[in-house]
């Protein structure tokens, strides 16, 4: 299994950011994976932001809810993350990452890939 973050490095305040993951090896909608964003601000720890799960369901972190959209294209076995509004605070490096529910684990991650946000 594989992950690949892909999206633009450098997003302007007030913009969208648009971050896409591919996914190689299994199926984003095979039982019972939920499909992740994570993020990690510089100096701190890990944040979730959200996923998207095997049935189209989606979840967000109650921080980002309300400008944060998760979808997915399953012909192209890709899931997107989308976070709206962006501020300096959003400068991050993002991860995609499946989440095994039935071991309750991340057990595949992306590489990571470095976003900031300023003008």
């Amino acid at each position: 299994v594989q992950l690949q973050e892909s999206g633009p490095v450098l997003v302007k305040p007030s913009q969208t950011l648009a971050l896409t993951c591919t996914v190689s090896g299994v199926s984003i909608t095979t039982n019972f994976y939920y499909w992740t964003w994570i993020r990690q601000p510089p100096g701190k720890g890990l944040d979730w932001i959200g996923y998207i799960d095997y049935s189209g369901s989606t979840y967000y972190s109650p921080l980002v809810q309300s400008r944060t959209s998760i979808s997915r294209d399953t012909s192209k076995n890709q899931f997107t993350l989308q976070l709206n509004s962006v501020t300096p605070e959003d400068t991050a490096v993002y991860y995609c990452a499946r989440y095994d529910v039935a071991n309750s684990v991340v057990d595949y991650w992306g590489q990571g890939t470095q976003v900031t946000v300023s003008s």
